[in-house]
């Protein structure tokens, strides 16, 4: 590999990261519109397996805001990323994956706090519009609620 190619793969990889980290914020910042753009025209999201819903990226927007409303402090954090861009011959392609691990603590006004955590894996493209998801699948693992109104 020369030195350009691995510049491209660094760049890649940084971008990449933008956009996953783009997401986490886009959900906390109540950014519906921010959360659209990160994907692509036919970009979709997968959330049954944390009770929710799968589907196109604008109606899983939408399911989002209103089952995150009731939650007036949010903070999703995404660890532990690997991420696999497609090799073409040595060369970096146009197709990506990130598998990472989430934590996301949410608190309700009231002061119950719900806890969750699993795994996502974010599918993204490179196109005219730089990279872009078109696919997110959150695999839930654990959830724990506390605090005001909950039975733990």
């Amino acid at each position: 590999m020369t030195q350009r190619v691995d510049l491209a793969t660094v760049m890649d990889r940084l971008a990449i990261d933008e956009v996953i980290t783009g997401y986490a914020v886009a959900v906390d910042d109540d950014d519906w519109p921010g959360f659209r753009a990160l994907f692509t025209p036919d970009g979709r999201a997968d959330y049954t397996a944390a009770g929710g819903i799968e589907g196109p990226a604008a109606e899983v927007a939408d399911w989002l805001a209103g089952a995150l409303r009731p939650f007036t402090v949010r903070q999703h954090l995404i660890v532990n990323r690997r991420l696999r861009i497609q090799d073409l011959g040595g060369y970096p392609g146009d197709h990506a994956e990130v598998r990472a691990d989430y934590l996301s603590p949410l608190r309700r006004e009231s002061g119950a706090d719900l806890v969750c955590g699993g795994r996502g894996t974010f599918d993204l493209l490179r196109g005219d519009a730089g990279w872009q998801l078109r696919g997110v699948v959150v695999q839930e693992k654990w959830r724990r609620s506390t605090g005001a109104g909950t039975t733990g």
